[in-house]
């Protein structure tokens, strides 16, 4: 039986991203946007709105790139979203000309 898992990023109301691993986008921004729990990060903040997906087979190759994306900074993570992936290695090391553009602010 083939599985699909997803690495998904959420733009909170308060412009902060959330990134999280599911089987089901929908159901998860769904619930993001729904769920009761008061202690759930996304609660206070929402409207969520889904900014990007990865697809993996094996979860925990999906685990691994959430936990990876999680300690990524914010310029970063606006880099995957709009897949600007050239950009990345570059904004990891703090290049001051990458920084400092005027599309990161």
């Amino acid at each position: 039986m083939y599985k699909e898992y997803h690495v998904y990023i959420v733009e909170c109301s308060d412009k902060s991203y959330y990134t999280g691993v599911t089987n089901s986008v929908e159901r998860r921004v769904w619930e993001h946007n729904n769920d009761k729990n008061t202690n759930h990060y996304t609660y206070s903040r929402r409207t969520v709105i889904l900014k990007f997906v990865e697809t993996y087979e094996d979860i925990n190759d999906a685990i691994a790139r959430e936990k990876q994306i999680k300690r990524w900074n914010r310029k970063k993570k606006e880099a995957l979203i709009r897949q600007m992936y050239e950009e990345l290695p570059d904004i990891a090391r703090g290049r001051k000309e990458y920084m400092n553009k005027k599309f990161f602010k």
